[in-house]
C-alpha cells in the first residue's frame, strides 16, 4: 500500500508518532550509520533503532535497508525522505521567531487607507521597521479582508461591530458631497445634507459608511442607487446618475474629472480606526498601532 494512504489510515493513531521520529529517520538517512545518528541526535544506539522501528511499524513498510553496514534507503524509504524532510522545515520555520518576525504585515483599507497619512506611514514604517515588510491592500469589504483573514490589520471608517476585533482611533474626518461637475450643486462652495435628499444618492452598501440613517427621518432621499465598489461610486456620480456622500479623504484620494467634492458641514464626522484580530494578531501589530498614532498626531 502507498505510503501516504497509510499515513491517514484511520487503524493507527495519527499521534502515536511525532516529530522526534521524522528527525531521528533523517538522522539516519543523512549519516548511513545508526552509531553517528545516535551521536548527532544525543540518544543511544537502542533508542535510535528503536525510534525508527516505531515510525516502520507504524508506516507499514521497510524504510532502512539493514542488510549492510553501511545503511542505505529502500525505495520506500526514498520516497518517504523528501516528504518528512519538508515536515522538519516547515516546523523549524514555524517556531523560528526571526522568520516570524520578517512575515510581512497585511494592512487592509477599502478606499482611501490612511488618508493624507498614507504615504508617511509607509515611508517610516520603511525606514524603523525593514524588517517587517509593510503590504497595503485595498479590498472591497467593509472590514477590508480582516474578518476573512485576508488581512493582518485594516484601516477602516465608522462603526466596527465585527466580533473578536480590537481597535484604535487614531483621527476623525469631516463629511463631504460628491456631485457631477456639471450640476449646480458643483457651483456651490459649500452643502448640506438637505441639499442631496432631492435627487439620487448613490450609496456603497458593500465597503462604504454612508447609508439613509444619515438623513433624519422627515428628509431622507426619495431613490437610491446602490453600488459595490469606491470605482463604480465614483462612475455612476460622474454620469449624472446621483450624488454621493464620504469622508474628507475620499477628495484627496480619489480624485475624478466628473466629480466635485463640497463640504457638508451639518454632517456628522468619521472616525478613522486602526483594526486587528484581538485573539492572533501579527507580532508587529503593537508597532504599526504605535506608528500610525504618532503620526496622525504629529500631523
Amino acid at each position: 500500500m502507498p505510503i501516504g494512504l497509510r499515513l491517514c489510515s484511520g487503524r493507527m493513531s495519527r499521534t502515536s508518532i511525532e516529530l522526534r521520529h521524522l528527525r531521528c529517520f533523517l538522522a539516519i538517512a543523512e549519516e548511513g550509520n545508526v552509531t553517528r545518528a545516535a551521536a548527532r541526535l544525543h540518544l543511544t544506539q537502542p533508542a535510535v533503532s528503536r525510534t525508527l522501528a516505531a515510525l516502520e511499524k507504524h508506516l507499514g513498510t521497510r524504510l532502512v535497508d539493514r542488510s549492510t553496514h553501511h545503511l542505505a534507503l529502500t525505495a520506500e524509504g526514498r520516497a518517504f525522505h523528501d516528504r518528512a524532510a519538508a515536515a522538519v522545515a516547515a516546523f523549524d520555520a514555524a517556531l523560528d521567531p526571526e522568520r516570524l518576525r520578517r512575515r510581512p504585515l497585511r494592512l487592509g483599507h477599502a478606499w482611501s487607507a490612511f488618508g493624507p497619512y498614507t504615504t508617511p506611514l509607509l515611508r517610516r514604517w520603511q525606514q524603523e521597521h525593514p524588517e517587517t515588510p509593510l503590504e497595503l491592500l485595498r479590498i472591497d469589504d467593509r472590514t477590508a479582508g480582516l474578518v476573512r483573514g485576508e488581512v493582518d490589520a485594516a484601516l477602516l471608517r465608522g462603526p466596527v461591530e465585527a466580533p473578536g476585533l480590537a481597535t484604535e482611533q487614531l483621527a476623525t474626518e469631516g463629511r463631504v458631497a460628491a456631485v457631477p461637475t456639471d450640476s449646480d450643486l458643483a457651483s456651490r462652495t459649500s452643502l448640506t445634507l438637505a441639499d442631496l435628499a432631492d435627487g439620487t444618492v448613490v450609496l456603497n452598501t458593500v465597503s462604504g459608511t454612508t447609508t439613509l440613517e444619515l438623513w433624519p427621518p422627515s428628509r431622507r432621499p426619495a431613490t437610491t442607487l446602490t453600488v459595490a465598489n469606491t470605482d463604480d461610486w465614483l462612475t455612476a456620480i460622474a454620469a449624472g446618475r446621483g450624488v454621493g456622500v464620504s469622508s474628507a479623504s475620499t477628495a484627496a484620494m480619489h480624485p475624478h474629472p466628473g466629480v466635485a467634492y463640497r463640504p457638508l458641514p451639518d454632517a456628522p464626522p468619521v472616525h478613522v480606526l486602526l483594526a486587528w484580530r484581538d485573539a492572533s494578531p501579527h507580532p508587529a501589530t503593537e508597532l504599526l498601532v504605535a506608528l500610525a498614532r504618532e503620526i496622525a498626531r504629529e500631523s
